[in-house]
């Protein structure tokens, strides 16, 4: 009869050759702890149903401990949704060039803080400025780690205590429940809010300089458009009103391009250059949304207060680390050498002339020997561009069970993430890296396998 002594105990099961290469591979504590949990697991069995596992059965399980433990989180993944800036699978993917720059600053020692001239400390914030500066025609700038950080820094080091003047038309809730009012209130300003929620005028900003506010804050609203009864100033006319009352004028844009969206058949989205034309004292926006680098916020104006910024004590909670000041830079070199569009893979993406991307879907029908190509569109995403749409082509496939389908190519190495359209499974080569076809190709045939 069976009993709780035919289970093995630890040390025996240690001393099984497969135990070994576990300890090989997971460690040895790491290995004791699954056989443990294994064990632990069998005995808890064998109080409900009077029954063991299978020697195959106990093995089985002390890998699936040791895999589930080990898994990381945060893992590659290929994009086929036609979601060119998909927040949840990590915005821009990085150029060759910055994933170069942060293999050759991340293997060694660097002049993170280390001037070579002088042979003494530096700063970091020196890195990546001088191209910031050239690109947008700043007098100066900073990187800090993203753009909400970039708005906490300027309110908290220029309006705090103070009032700062925004347009009831911007106060906007963008993705992850993020809000513009509550990052100003945790900066310590007060909101001066003016205008409706669909119309502001020039007048609202003028008669709000009765408050003695610290500066005019303009937020780029992103992810959505104000149709219909509407009315706003544009931003020079509202710089006019800031500087002949002595106070700055702060751009967020949010996203921030350096390219003109419109020659890609998109609407216009606010460039950082046009934003300092126009006025503003300061504009901050995204490294990893339409600048296509690394997550980073950009601050870019006067010098004089970027100065400011530079030596409040916040600075240094919310500073950039050196992988991302050297993918910063090798991106920006992009623009500054021309070759954003070639090198930078979201303008490689927006830019894909049309039967490039319909000989990709088809060469996919082809492989997999199943699916049509079918028109559709695909969008920029990031908060970027709201309800703009680029022309694409799908590969679309009539499953009988889609959702299994979608479930099954998310559990491939790599997953691949892809949408459900009219009941269809479908994947646009837009957003898929030219590098990942085999990979998705051969996810695509095990998944359809398994499907049936």
């Amino acid at each position: 009869m069976t009993g709780l002594r035919d289970l093995p105990s630890v040390d025996q099961m240690l001393q099984t050759s497969q135990s070994q290469e576990w300890i090989a591979c997971f460690g040895r504590p790491l290995t004791v702890e699954a056989i443990r949990s294994t064990l632990n697991d069998a005995r808890a069995q064998f109080a409900e149903r009077a029954s063991l596992p299978e020697r195959e059965a106990l093995l089985q399980s002390i890998e699936r401990y040791l895999q589930s433990w080990t898994e990381p989180t945060l893992q590659p993944v290929i994009n086929a949704t036609g979601v060119i800036l998909q927040t949840n699978l990590g915005r821009a993917p990085l150029s060759p060039a910055s994933l170069q720059a942060i293999q050759n600053i991340s293997q060694g020692y660097s002049t993170l803080e280390y001037d070579l001239q002088r042979g003494k400390r530096g700063s970091r914030l020196v890195h990546a400025e001088a191209l910031l500066t050239r690109l947008t025609g700043a007098q100066a700038a900073m990187v800090v780690n993203n753009n909400a950080a970039a708005v906490l820094l300027i309110l908290t080091a220029l309006a705090r205590r103070r009032g700062v003047v925004i347009a009831r038309t911007q106060l906007v809730e963008i993705g992850g429940g993020f809000r513009v009012p509550d990052v100003m209130k945790q900066s310590g300003a007060r909101l001066l809010e003016i205008g409706t929620t669909n119309r502001v005028h020039l007048s609202d900003y003028e008669a709000a300089l009765e408050e003695s506010p610290a500066l005019f804050l303009r937020a780029h609203r992103s992810n959505f458009r104000l149709v219909g009864f509407t009315s706003e100033p544009g931003l020079a006319e509202i710089a006019e009103v800031a500087h002949q009352a002595g106070i700055p004028l702060v751009d967020d844009l949010g996203s921030g391009t350096l390219l003109d969206t419109s020659r890609y058949g998109l609407g216009h989205e606010p460039m950082v250059q046009e934003s300092l034309a126009a006025g503003a004292d300061l504009v901050c926006f995204s490294g990893d949304k339409l600048l296509g680098g690394p997550q980073a916020g950009i601050i870019v104006g006067g010098a004089e207060l970027v100065a400011k910024l530079k030596k409040h004590p916040l600075a240094r909670a919310l500073r950039a680390d050196k992988l991302c000041l050297g993918a910063l830079t090798a991106t920006l070199l992009h623009y500054l050498k021309d070759e954003a569009e070639r090198e930078i893979p979201i303008w490689r993406m927006i830019s894909a002339p049309a039967e490039q991307i319909f000989s990709r879907a088809a060469a996919w029908a082809v492989a997999l020997g199943q699916g049509e190509v079918t028109s559709g569109e695909s969008t920029v995403g990031g908060g970027s561009l709201p309800d703009e749409t680029l022309p694409t082509s799908l590969l679309s496939l009539s499953i009988r069970k889609p959702d299994q389908l979608l479930a099954r190519l998310r559990q491939q190495n790599p997953p691949v993430i892809a949408r459900l359209q009219d009941d269809r499974v479908v994947l646009d080569p837009r957003s898929v890296l030219p590098e990942q076809e085999e990979a998705l190709l051969h996810g695509m045939k095990r998944a359809l396998e398994a499907t049936g």
